[in-house]
């Protein structure tokens, strides 16, 4: 049953503290009148009954609990710990100085429960809140991409091979525990597949030809070792499923689990064993279909240039904001796709967002493809700049050394900022949610976070605004006043 507010707690506590243990940060206080609004309960309707159902934990609770976990980058663990021990995050997320936070495992549910489609709708009804309260600024978009990394560790062939044995020896042990295909017997390799690993470590100390001819040799026993172990999994999988047919509707939760995590994970080794048998024949797997983990289907190797890191394993991501730091609109996609094409469809998105295009849009050189500003600007930008591949013709480069051209592509570099922001202050340096709708959900609630405080400012300093503007005019001229018994003088022609 779907909950959305809080039963008002008792005020009895909050009588007896001091007025400054009640007080919450400035950012707080205008973040909380930010998401103050039903639009952001909705998305969550259709995940939750009305009426019939244990109820929920409720949704401003868990929004405003969800924007600390993004803002400051916490687990679950210890961001119920953390509101538990604060008066001040406690009034924030609307629980009582004597009310239950939530527990962890709760919010974790509720999370994946939701997924990527809530997020989504979060984020858009934050940007419509933001246009209607006309705090959103359209004159000037850029535009660039980055790596948003898996939660792998750096993946090699023969260590995937190996955790690949040790996992399915202990799945064939949780399907014999779980009372399906005991007579099947299946040995468990991990133990082989860990001393061979064990000995690739220590011949790289060698530094050598023989080294590498070594570790070559090692990596395809490991492929020999985990084709076998496959082999009498998938006996110990064809006589589980049978085992399941016979129990009918009072079949085992827990086997039938097993059973599909060991058939996955089946799949999964044969793809790292192909990959291995390949770079041991001397190629080189294809990137985009390239398995990095047993647990991350969908991370991939991304190549990006960087001095530090020329490959990343993760998902390739966009992100455009505007002169205010508000993320406009981002993309998290699988693989390395190409920069270019992502562009208009974002721009296009942009406009049915907030009714028009706008009026500048910039990007840097991976975005310069020669239809691009043509695009663009039949979308409506009046002004396309994007530098170009390769060698500009003597017109293109004149255009390009223009003072606007160099202004907006100088302004354009602050994006990097703004990457840099989404990285360090939002997650966005590793997704901690499996799979690509995970990675979207993960990063969806980053740039949740990140336009709340933005927004929230950005609307504060509006409302500052206007009251200095009334208070202005609410004030006498001193000019038009003098002191008693003397006149204005008047000016003469």
């Amino acid at each position: 049953m779907l909950v959305t507010r809080n039963p008002r707690p008792s005020s009895l506590w909050e009588s007896i503290l001091p007025e400054v243990c009640l007080r919450m940060p400035p950012e707080l206080v205008a973040v909380d009148a930010l998401l103050d609004d039903p639009v952001f309960f909705e998305p969550y309707r259709a995940h939750f009954d009305p009426v019939m159902g244990r109820p929920s934990v409720p949704v401003e609770t868990y929004l405003r609990m969800m924007f600390l976990k993004s803002r400051h980058r916490l687990s679950y663990e210890v961001l119920c710990a953390m509101v538990a021990d604060s008066i001040c995050w406690q009034r924030f997320c609307r629980v009582g100085v004597a009310g239950r936070v939530p527990h962890p495992t709760t919010l974790m549910k509720t999370t994946k429960r939701c997924g990527e489609a809530t997020v989504t709708a979060l984020n858009e009804a934050l940007l419509a809140k933001a246009h209607a309260a006309k705090v959103v600024r359209l004159h000037k978009v850029r535009a660039d991409t980055t790596v948003v990394g898996a939660n792998v560790a750096y993946p090699t062939d023969s260590g995937l091979l190996a955790k690949a044995v040790a996992r399915m020896g202990r799945l064939v042990a949780k399907v014999h525990a779980a009372g399906g295909a005991t007579r099947t017997k299946a040995r468990d390799r991990s133990r082989s597949a860990g001393r061979r690993a064990r000995e690739i470590s220590s011949k790289l100390k060698l530094r050598n030809d023989d080294a590498k001819a070594a570790v070559l040799a090692i990596t395809g026993e490991l492929a020999d070792l985990a084709t076998l172990t496959a082999a009498e999994a998938r006996a110990v999988l064809r006589n589980g499923r049978r085992a399941l047919r016979r129990a009918g509707t009072g079949a085992s939760g827990r086997l039938r689990a097993a059973l599909d995590e060991l058939e996955a994970l089946m799949r999964c080794t044969a793809t790292i064993v192909g990959q291995a048998r390949q770079r041991l024949a001397g190629g080189m797997p294809d990137g985009a279909t390239r398995k990095v983990s047993l647990h991350e289907p969908d991370a991939r190797p991304i190549a990006k240039g960087r001095l530090g890191k020329p490959v990343e394993f993760g998902y390739k991501a966009q992100v455009l904001d505007n002169a205010d730091g508000v993320v406009l609109d981002h993309t998290v996609e699988v693989g390395n796709p190409t920069d270019a094409p992502q562009l208009l469809p974002a721009i296009e998105r942009i406009k049915a967002r907030f009714g028009r295009a706008p009026r500048a849009v910039t990007a840097d050189r991976g975005y310069g493809e020669a239809g691009v500003e043509a695009a663009l600007l039949a979308a409506g930008v009046v002004r396309a700049v994007v530098p170009r591949k390769g060698k500009p013709s003597a017109a293109r480069r004149a255009h390009e050394r223009s003072r606007p051209f160099r202004h907006l592509v100088k302004w354009r570099t602050g994006c990097e900022g703004r990457v840099s922001s989404l990285k360090h202050g939002y997650g966005w340096d590793r997704t901690l949610f499996d799979g690509i709708d995970g990675a979207r959900t993960w990063c969806g609630l980053g740039v949740l976070a990140s336009n709340s405080v933005k927004i929230a400012g950005l609307i504060d300093e509006r409302d500052r605004r206007l009251r200095e503007r009334a208070e202005r005019r609410r004030a006498p001229d001193p000019a038009a006043t003098g002191p008693p018994g003397r006149r204005r003088a008047t000016p003469t022609a």
